[in-house]
């Protein structure tokens, strides 16, 4: 069983007490630290290197999407933003800066660590309500390059987490042929990763 370190970041002490309470239940979980704010969680991502961030974006000072501005693109933590702000414009924004998921904070507890392990995968993952935000935020409206039917499909099938030989298997197609089409659709949307390849379909409605 993996170990997945977790570093809580969020200005109310009661919210932080309740979810430790919780993850550290779950036999993969280390809650390996506490912060209260934006710079608190900067200085304490350097020093406990955790796996994974659950990320609070209001919050006093540095904010959630000011700590996200913050980390290296690519490096470091995989960050679950979770929050009770329901403004779907904070949406878009987050997930642009870095955020690899995007929960409320009325999530089921099983929900979350469900959540929590998606991410640490290396998926994207977002709430319904997050995904509704997104694709009426920002960028939702921007036009799209035209991907062949195929491009469509396999794009989809990344939007939802599937690898290589998952998108193979479905599809019925070997990896070597899923492999040049998602270099192909990469190039032709403009993303740099498999991420950014999602967050796009999601924009685009693809998925």
């Amino acid at each position: 069983m993996t170990e997945i370190r977790l570093l809580l970041v969020d200005d109310h002490p009661v919210v932080r007490r309740g979810l430790r309470g919780y993850l550290e239940l779950e036999p993969d979980f280390t809650v390996v630290g506490e912060a209260g704010d934006g710079e608190e969680a900067l200085r304490a991502i350097a020093e406990t290197r955790p796996d994974v961030v659950l990320l609070d974006l209001k919050m006093p000072g540095l904010d959630g999407q000011g700590v996200l501005e913050r980390l290296e693109p690519g490096e470091g933590p995989r960050v679950l933003v979770l929050t009770s702000a329901t403004d779907a414009e904070r949406v878009p924004n987050a997930i642009t800066a870095g955020a690899a998921g995007f929960v409320y904070k009325d999530i089921d507890p099983d929900a979350l660590a469900s959540a929590i392990r998606t991410v640490h995968s290396g998926q994207l993952l977002l709430s319904p309500v997050a995904m509704h935000g997104l694709m009426n935020g920002n960028g939702g409206t921007t036009s799209a390059p035209s991907l062949t039917p195929r491009e469509s499909q396999v794009l989809g099938l990344i939007a939802k987490g599937q690898t290589n030989r998952q998108i193979a298997r479905a599809l019925g197609v070997s990896e070597k042929t899923v492999k040049t089409h998602v270099t192909n659709l990469l190039r032709r949307i403009g993303a740099a990763d498999r991420t950014q390849a999602a967050l796009w379909a999601v924009r685009h409605g693809i998925g």
